[in-house]
């Protein structure tokens, strides 16, 4: 799996989505999934673009209502951190009912847990920064909810790797899963990864009927845990070279978006702050592939590894920047683009999307 980096390939990608085909098989690991998260994610394309893009081809909003609700999904999470910023690094809404132990399964980690299409999973996750959906509840549930450890290490492991690396989408997710941002604990036995990973794997610790899994014991093949070590490679950068007399536009991890403000003449930087790195870190692939979407698609843009207040030293006209929950910056700042007018934190993804259907349905 290969992801492109260069915006009119990028497009064509969108226009190829049938959203049609994703309702129908997107739970399947060979399904007509879209492969548009890591875009998304990294800033270069909206939900909004996306929905448009379907709609402009015909297809009516109550057509294709689940593969919008699906992009709903992601400005929900997004919206959720934005109203409760950091809050969302700890269980947001009660304590992980199974948290017994701190780690992650050292055989998750080595994708080693006996489950065939996991590790095949947690493997191709390693290969190409991405991971069908279905398999990162799957995991998401086995470390949480079978090996009973606390979610904020696993998900860091996970995040790490992902192309698409969301902290909204992925932290918020996990506590979904285990409990600590929902009223329930997420499962799934063998033989529902059976059906939607085409697989036919018997005996294993998840080949049991669902009403067992609240007094199974941890498995020992999941009984050893390690804390991963995980930090982000950034590249070495030479000093800024700005011109004095322009204003600046701060890219960064989460927008490297080529068509903002492309009418003003300004100096682009791709500010990659070390402190947000350390706090959330990064694999190589994924500072490699935001470097690339960056120099492929925005003409003229200096990298550099640097914190925000050392740049503000050397700009000396106005900064502009996008929101985004991690930015401490100071200068002007402009919207994201979202799929709908909704903002605000609710009380769960479905009233959320009570809202945003009055706009779209």
């Amino acid at each position: 799996m290969h992801f492109v980096t260069k915006l009119n390939e990028i497009e064509e990608k969108i226009a190829q989505v049938d959203p049609v085909k994703y309702a129908r098989s997107r739970n399947f690991i060979d399904g007509s999934v879209t492969y548009l998260s890591p875009y998304i994610s990294r800033g270069v394309i909206s939900t909004r673009q996306v929905l448009d893009s379907v709609l402009a081809r015909g297809y009516s909003p109550r057509e294709i209502e689940k593969f919008i609700q699906e992009l709903a999904w992601r400005d929900h999470w997004q919206q959720v951190w934005v109203s409760n910023g950091s809050r969302i690094n700890d269980d947001l809404k009660h304590p992980q009912p199974l948290a017994d132990r701190n780690g992650i399964s050292s055989s998750i980690v080595e994708a080693a847990t006996g489950i065939e299409a996991i590790d095949r999973g947690i493997a191709s996750l390693y290969e190409t920064g991405y991971m069908h959906n279905h398999l990162r509840m799957y995991v998401a549930s086995i470390a949480c909810n079978i090996a009973k450890c606390h979610w904020k290490t696993p998900a860091g492991w996970m995040y790490y790797h992902l192309l698409d690396a969301d902290w909204a989408s992925n932290a918020l997710s996990w506590q979904w899963v285990s409990g600590a941002n929902s009223n329930k604990l997420y499962y799934a036995n063998q033989e529902n990864i059976n059906k939607y990973c085409h697989t036919n794997q018997r005996h294993t610790f998840l080949d049991v009927d669902y009403e067992r899994f609240e007094g199974l014991e941890i498995p020992v093949i999941l009984d050893d845990v390690v804390e991963p070590t995980l930090s982000t490679p950034l590249p070495n950068t030479d000093a800024l070279d700005i011109d004095p007399s322009l204003p600046t536009l701060v890219y960064n991890f989460y927008n490297v978006d080529s068509n903002w403000r492309t009418d003003v003449q300004a100096n682009r930087i791709l500010l990659l702050e070390p402190s947000v790195f350390q706090k959330y870190p990064v694999s190589q692939k994924s500072i490699d592939f935001c470097i690339a979407l960056a120099k492929e698609n925005i003409p003229g843009i200096n990298v550099w590894v640097a914190e925000f207040s050392e740049l503000e030293k050397v700009a000396q006209r106005e900064i502009y920047f996008k929101e985004h929950p991690l930015n401490n910056y100071v200068g002007t700042e402009d919207a994201r683009t979202w799929m709908t007018s909704v903002k605000g934190n609710f009380p769960s993804f479905f009233a959320f999307w009570k809202k945003c259907a009055k706009d779209l349905l």
